[in-house]
């Protein structure tokens, strides 16, 4: 009798570092599930890093902001022959281009089972520009034909995304799940004693003008103003890619002025929160953002505004405060009361890790997704 062969997952997201720092943990956790395991990402730095994994990369040319259609064509006919090619059982799509190219591909090659995970509806449903609004309707019609096979599931981080695609008629309730977050790493990020020293307020993610960093400098100057001492820091680095990434010359000159200190992009991140005070992230809208998860499981104090996504990570009054989104003066009384009240920062840090450890783990996030492609795959492929 011939062996059945091992079930084929094909992860396809965009960019090697986000795979690497966002769905690595459930690319292991298929693996020991029995899955041969297959990434199809844009290389920049990880590969030799994925490879050890034991996964195989397949290298695309596909960009976040392609706007060449010559280019985008052909990046689509590479997709589609190598998803022949590769005959996956499953395939797992990460963000919007892999979700609308990769499903045309799944399509074409009759692909049985097809997840398209959501990381936050992005630039198109933030953006007040016309253009974007145009794009957005044109997205969603677009959505809806993607997901008219009964074997394509949706994940979505935050409730409020999963209802919107829900009411619009994109996708069936039943084929719709909510799993909030990559989750972070409990044993690798713990609570430790706030520093000596002045009180320090950290930002740490992309640094786009969305992420309300630019109200985040307002509200500095403000507090800075009122002599209140404490310095802000901000982690990250510009994301070329996005059209609201802020220039490189405004973080430097904000860093020259002493308004803030840039310290660019940190791979360590538990060591760089073990220096704050304070994590703040005024975001305007987001899946649920990983850095506010490390922060919580860390013990800090978070402040970030009362959007989806961040509402997921933060009870206002328990582990933060949620101030209203682009309210400069909401965010700087925020800040000072929390810069004040050492007793407040201690029981809400504590009250956060809590919450992580509860609701946020890796491990929580990694059973609910094996959940679903057990689910998916049904019985007669056990693994």
């Amino acid at each position: 009798m011939k062996k059945k062969q091992r079930p084929k997952i094909l992860f396809f997201v965009t960019e090697d570092w986000y795979f690497w720092s966002h769905r690595l943990p459930i690319a292991r956790a298929a693996k020991r599930a029995g899955f041969d395991v297959v990434v199809v990402t844009r290389i920049d730095k990880h590969q030799q890093k994925i490879e050890n994994e034991g996964f195989r990369v397949v290298p695309v040319t596909l960009r976040r902001q392609g706007k060449n259609i010559f280019q985008e064509i052909k990046a689509i006919v590479q997709i589609v022959r190598m998803y022949h090619q590769e005959k996956p059982d499953l395939v797992h799509h990460v963000a919007m281009k892999p979700i609308l190219y990769g499903t045309l591909a799944a399509i074409f090659n009759k692909t049985p089972h097809v997840v398209n995970a959501y990381a936050g509806l992005g630039f198109l449903f933030i953006s007040e520009n016309w253009k974007a609004r145009v794009l957005k309707y044109f997205f969603l019609g677009v959505y809806k034909l993607l997901f008219l096979s009964k074997q394509t599931y949706a994940i979505f981080q935050n409730p409020e995304d999963r209802l919107s695609f829900i009411t619009l008629g994109i996708i069936d309730k039943k084929r719709s799940v909510l799993i909030r977050g990559s989750g972070v790493n409990i044993s690798d990020f713990h609570i430790t004693a706030e520093p000596e020293g002045k009180i320090t307020i950290l930002l740490a993610s992309r640094m786009l003008w969305d992420k309300g960093i630019g109200e985040l400098i307002k509200a500095t100057k403000i507090l800075k103003h009122k002599q209140i001492d404490f310095r802000t820091i901000l982690v990250g680095k510009p994301d070329n890619e996005n059209p609201r990434s802020i220039p490189e010359n405004s973080l430097k000159e904000w860093h020259d002025k002493g308004i803030i200190e840039w310290w660019g992009y940190q791979d360590h991140m538990p060591e760089i929160l073990s220096k704050a005070h304070i994590v703040v992230l005024p975001s305007y809208r987001e899946g649920v953002p990983k850095g506010l998860l490390e922060a919580a499981a860390c013990g800090k104090p978070i402040i970030t505004t009362d959007v989806p996504g961040c509402r997921e990570v933060v009870k206002h009054l328990e582990n933060g405060f949620l101030v209203p989104v682009k309210d400069v003066d909401a965010l700087a009384q925020a800040l000072e009361e929390m810069i004040k009240d050492a007793g407040l920062r201690r029981k809400m840090g504590a009250k956060g890790r809590i919450l992580a450890e509860k609701y946020f783990s890796e491990q929580v996030v990694v059973d609910k997704t094996m959940t679903l492609y057990r689910q998916m795959i049904g019985r007669e492929n056990r693994f």
